[in-house]
């Protein structure tokens, strides 16, 4: 078996290879033998090489002390722990890759846009922040950067066709803005030892006149869900459906990553809908955000997003347990593991590694997982040619306010931690990939059946259609807090789910309509339109989509292998 994480033996010779930061092919050698070895998408020779440019261009800055932020997710943390002290012996660049909060990199960032002052030469955030980057310029544009002064500091063997998400980090002008170096999508999960049971798919189809399978639709879902809700399997009793409701600002994250794209809120597009998104603003054709209600030919309190928030609530309720109603999204994370979940609608893959441990109620002896992932089901609104899901993307940026050599020795570590050399490695142990190379590299071929289709996902179509926040939305930090309150407000059952979204779509127009009135954003900032009869607008093309006779169309469900096989044969 393949050393797929960091032995203690390979983290002490790291440890050694970092003290006296000497830069030279011993160092990069003795990292290749301790940590590399045939995982990685290069030859050795190739592995050598492409450290030797990385210990040549990193001359001019040896000695040379930078610091790097990036979210707490075991991809950083391995960046942070194993990728930075090597980063550091090999190039004699020292790294500080420090790992707070989510929110935290984001108010540092924010901070650092606001004062200019230089508190980290390198941010690793979100994609979800490119219409906040592109529209306000306070980052490098890396196209520019790339072929101007980081000329002699860009690997030649970067590849940026490579990157499976470079097009999330890609603004309307055509440049690339973020670089990604950790990615992971919001999939479908589920139970499928109890989905391929005779006993259980003859009841199931019995009683809905249906086979039980990967349900194509929420029709499906919500007769899975009511299906296994108080069932007992093995002497548990199963809920058909898990997910969260605390008013917290995890809950924003919950809405934000797409759920209204998936019931089919938005327009036709990929990565993102246009004109009007997935958080229903919608812009011009200059990319100008023109408003988020349905007055002003938004979506975001239209009928297709009411319907969304209208489902989550009512499963929520009938479906999960009584306990969920008041987790956060870190509380209700490790809750399918325990065994008593059927399914969820709304799971990130980056839970992946928590859910193949030894010992849980939902793996096999061999190590095998007793559940799978597979694409989310779709809304009654949703049409063909939209996304259907979430990705985070984490991004380097590099801010304006850097001064140019340490973003110069920044880059150059963003460089090494997404280097071919390392990926595939990084990726064992994150499980959060951003290179066709990796994903296509023979280790993953031979990991597979432990992973519960993660790799499959990756080497089908269908990961085109789930995607992070697009470019209509011009100020990510300060809109994105608007969602967990409002959707707290219908959760807890303090509004309707149309009062908080009519709440919810007027507070985002109150922040576009500062940001015209400041001017800050010059020609790229929203110029909101006119207020008018709603029904103009859902008499319209596209979104805002007026409300369908039936949200509850014929449920379809697919069988999982055949799922496989069909992408296996795309």
């Amino acid at each position: 078996m393949r050393k797929y994480l960091t032995t203690s033996v390979a983290v002490a010779a790291l440890t050694v290879m970092a003290g006296p930061a000497f830069a030279d092919m011993e160092a990069a050698r003795a990292f290749l033998d301790a940590e590399i070895g045939d995982l990685s998408s290069l030859t050795r020779e190739e592995q050598e090489a492409e450290m030797q440019w990385f210990i040549d261009a990193a001359e001019q800055f040896r000695g040379m002390d930078i610091r790097a932020v990036s979210e707490t997710i075991t991809t950083h943390e391995y960046e942070s722990q194993v990728l930075a002290p090597a980063f550091s012996a090999i190039t004699g660049i020292n790294v500080t890759h420090d790992l707070i909060g989510e929110g935290d990199v984001i108010e540092r960032l924010q901070t650092q846009m606001q004062t200019g002052e230089n508190i980290y030469d390198m941010y690793v955030n979100d994609s979800d922040l490119i219409g906040t980057h592109w529209r306000y310029q306070q980052v490098r544009n890396l196209t520019d950067w790339m072929a101007g002064p980081a000329a002699d500091v860009t690997n030649p063997n970067l590849d940026l066709e490579d990157f499976v998400g470079i097009s999330f980090t890609t603004g309307p002008d055509g440049k690339v803005y973020q670089l990604p170096i950790q990615q992971f999508a919001n999939l479908y999960w589920f139970r499928y030892d109890w989905f391929t049971d005779p006993e259980i798919m003859a009841a199931f189809e019995e009683e809905y006149g249906y086979p039980l399978g990967v349900p194509v639709n929420w029709s499906a879902y919500e007769d899975i869900a009511e299906f296994f809700t108080g069932r007992e399997i093995d002497g548990v009793e199963v809920y058909g459906h898990m997910d969260y409701g605390r008013k917290d600002p995890s809950l924003g994250w919950r809405f934000t990553d797409a759920w209204l794209s998936m019931a089919g809120a938005g327009d036709q597009g990929i990565p993102n809908g246009l004109p009007v998104d997935e958080w229903g603003i919608r812009v011009d054709e200059n990319s100008r955000p023109v408003g988020s209600c349905v007055a002003r030919g938004g979506a975001t309190n239209g009928p297709a997003a009411v319907y969304s928030v209208e489902k989550y609530v009512d499963w929520l309720q009938a479906y999960a347990p009584p306990a969920a109603a008041g987790m956060t999204f870190s509380e209700a994370g490790p809750v399918p593991a325990q065994g008593e979940i059927a399914q969820q609608i709304f799971w990130y893959t980056a839970f992946t590694a928590d859910m193949v441990a030894d010992g849980l109620p939902v793996v096999n002896e061999d190590g095998t997982p007793k559940w799978r992932m597979a694409p989310s089901p779709r809304g009654a609104y949703w049409e063909d040619g939209m996304k259907l899901g979430y990705q985070d993307a984490g991004s380097v940026t590099l801010m304006e306010s850097t001064p140019e050599d340490r973003a110069k020795a920044a880059w150059l570590y963003a460089q090494f931690i997404a280097s071919k050399t390392v990926d595939v490695k990084k990726s064992h142990v994150g499980l959060t990939f951003v290179r066709e190379s990796t994903i296509q590299h023979e280790s993953f071929t031979e990991r597979a059946p432990m992973l519960g289709g993660l790799v499959e996902f990756y080497r089908s179509p269908a990961r085109v259609q789930w995607t992070p926040t697009g470019t209509n939305v011009p100020d990510y930090p300060r809109l994105a807090q608007l969602w967990w309150q409002a959707i707290g407000d219908a959760s807890s059952g303090a509004a309707s789910a149309q009062e908080a979204m009519d709440n919810l779509c007027r507070e985002q127009e109150q922040v576009l309509s500062r940001l015209e009135r400041a001017g800050v954003l010059g020609d790229l900032g929203p110029v909101l339109n006119e207020e008018r009869d709603p029904q103009y607008w859902l008499d319209q093309p596209g979104a805002p989509k007026p409300e369908l006779e039936n949200e509850d169309p014929q449920p379809i469900t697919i069988g999982y292998d055949e799922l496989i096989q069909s992408w296996q044969n795309n």
